[in-house]
Order: structure tokens, then C-alpha cells, then sequence
């Protein structure tokens, strides 16, 4: 069964990673429910709130988070890629993709089969892999009938297909799931953290997420439990804070595992770039917080993405645009 590209795309979207599958970036579950609405907020093009933020017209179907100078925009149906000025630098004909990572994006083409195209558009990989993330710390993950590996820049497999999933390389671990358990291997392929969790999220800082028996708490490299397990939910660590849910509510906690921004949202995205998007209350717009928990650019989006390179994508009306911070 191929794997589900919204789910791992947005797992590797939530914990701060660049390169992840833009198409999969659909604000979905458990963070934005890009469904909700509020009533009496305009989301037009021309609500002064929001028009003085943008700096890329809201024009696209879908967009995506700015990679390495370059964005993935959906246009009729098909995805290309946009530079920071909204030039279409390389057009729309994919059917989805994974933004820029160490020079190569993963596409998807006809028959939904993934490669590797460079910055000038070309294929560089041929398409040959049922699904494939963009490459990270020299690897990338890719998907072979039900099990998925790693190739190198090359192409070649480096790492035999033999996971039920896996997700790319961060810290120099890759979380893999066998058995229905997630668990983290290096580079070599050697599993250095037995599969013993429901589930995990990548290492960020030296520390991942984990969950058991319902409840999250974070370990180290050496898989030890530094953080017990407490919380509804927790995600990886980005600039030095994690989201975590207490009572239903997202707050977000230090590495010592203190609450230094009260549980009080329902919806939150990790920080990025010193900001974090919520949703204060159910059918609210989506706003960002700074690090001490304010409220820094008002609710008003009914999507977004985090910001990237300085620039956060964000859905006004039916169309995606960006703004600045």
C-alpha cells in the first residue's frame, strides 16, 4: 500500500525540517483544520490586515514553505515552483512534490512514480519509486512496493527497502516504523533504538518525541526517557520549545520539560523562524506567537504554513500568497 503523503509530509513539516512533500502540506490533522471558519473576518484580498503583510498576491491553488529559494505553488491541477519575487522559475507539471533539499526536489509524475529533478527543472533520478522524500543529510527516503529504504544522490539503494515506513534522516537518525513500532536507525541501517514506541517524531536537538501506552514524552539518543510521558500529544523541539497538548489545549514547553507558554490553544504548528502559528479557539483564523506566547501578527488566515526563509505561505479567500513577518 503506498504510503499516505499527507500524513508523513506533514509529520516532517511539523518538526522544522525543510524538503518536505508540498502537496502533502495541506494543513490537516492533529494541527489546523483548515475547514474551520469565522464569522466576520474578512479574508479578502482587501482587508488592510492582511494586505499590508503580503508580498506574494494570493494567486495559487496550493502553495507550499520557501526551500532554498524556491517554492512549490499549485497551478491547475499541477505543481511548479515559484522564487521569492513569485516568478514561476520552473512551471507547473507535476502532479505533486517535495521541496528543494541539498540541490534536488522529489517529484511525482505520470503513474504517480517519484524522482529527483535539480533546480534548472531537469530530471536527475528517474521515476521509479512508488513515493520518495526529498534528501536530507545525504539520503533520502524512498518507498519500493511496501517497504521503503534509502537511496544517495546517485540513486542507488543504500539502505535495502525493509521498513513500513520510514521518515528522513534528522540528527543523523531516521525514525522507522516495523511491526506496527517506531524506532530509529543511523546511516548505516543499523536500528540504534529498538522499535518500542506507538510512535515517534524525528530527533531535533537531541531530543524526539515519543509516545506509549497513549501518552508522549521525549527521549535522547541513547533512547533514554528524559521527559516522561504526560502529554496528549508533544512534538520535536524547534528553537529550543515543543508544542505539546495538556487537557485538549496546545502549549508549549523547554527541554527541562517546564510549561513556559500556558496550554490555551486549540490548534498550534512548532516554532520557525521565532514564530508559531495557533488557533486560540475552535472556528477562529489562524495568527502567530512570538516565543513569550504574544500574539504578534493577528488571526486571520483560514490556512497556512510556517514561516520559511522569512516568508510564511497563507491561504486568503480560495488563494494562496506569502507575507513577510
Amino acid at each position: 500500500m503506498k504510503k499516505s503523503k499527507f500524513l508523513f509530509g506533514f509529520v516532517f513539516l511539523l518538526v522544522g525540517c525543510s524538503g518536505v512533500k508540498d502537496s502533502a502540506q495541506s494543513v490537516v490533522s492533529p494541527v489546523i483544520d483548515s475547514s474551520a471558519t469565522s464569522e466576520g473576518i474578512d479574508t479578502s484580498t482587501s482587508n488592510p490586515a492582511i494586505q499590508g503583510n503580503l508580498v506574494i498576491t494570493p494567486q495559487f491553488e496550493t502553495a507550499s514553505r520557501f526551500s532554498e529559494g524556491l517554492a512549490a505553488v499549485g497551478v491547475g491541477g499541477q505543481w511548479g515552483f515559484i522564487d521569492k519575487s513569485g516568478k514561476m522559475v520552473i512551471n507547473p507539471q507535476f502532479d505533486s512534490v517535495y521541496g528543494f533539499s541539498e540541490g534536488l526536489a522529489a517529484v511525482d509524475v505520470g503513474g504517480r512514480q517519484s524522482g529527483f529533478i535539480d533546480r534548472s527543472g531537469k530530471m536527475v533520478i528517474n521515476p521509479q519509486f512508488d513515493f520518495a522524500y526529498s534528501f536530507s543529510e545525504g539520503l533520502a527516503a524512498v518507498q519500493v512496493g511496501d517497504q521503503m529504504g534509502f537511496i544517495d544522490k546517485s540513486g542507488k539503494m543504500v539502505i535495502t527497502p525493509q521498513f513500513d515506513s520510514a521518515q528522513p534522516f534528522s540528527d543523523g537518525l531516521s525514525v522507522v516504523q516495523v511491526g506496527g513500532q517506531s524506532g530509529f536507525i543511523d546511516k548505516s541501517g543499523k536500528m540504534v533504538i529498538t522499535p518500542q514506541f506507538d510512535f515517534a517524531y524525528s530527533f531535533r536537538g537531541g531530543f524526539a518525541a515519543v509516545q506509549v501506552g497513549g501518552q508522549s514524552g521525549f527521549i535522547d539518543k541513547s533512547g533514554k526517557m528524559v521527559i516522561t510521558p504526560q502529554f496528549g500529544d508533544a512534538y520535536s523541539f524547534s528553537g529550543g520549545l515543543a508544542a505539546v497538548v495538556v487537557g485538549g489545549r496546545f502549549g508549549f514547553i523547554d527541554k527541562s520539560g517546564k510549561m513556559v507558554i500556558t496550554p490555551q490553544f486549540v490548534d498550534a504548528f512548532s516554532f520557525s523562524e521565532g514564530l508559531a502559528a495557533v488557533r486560540v479557539r475552535v472556528g477562529d483564523r489562524i495568527g502567530f506567537i512570538d516565543r513569550s506566547g504574544n500574539m504578534v501578527i493577528t488571526p486571520q488566515f483560514e490556512s497556512i504554513y510556517p514561516f520559511s526563509e522569512g516568508l510564511a505561505a497563507v491561504l486568503v479567500g480560495d488563494k494562496w500568497g506569502y507575507i513577510s513577518k
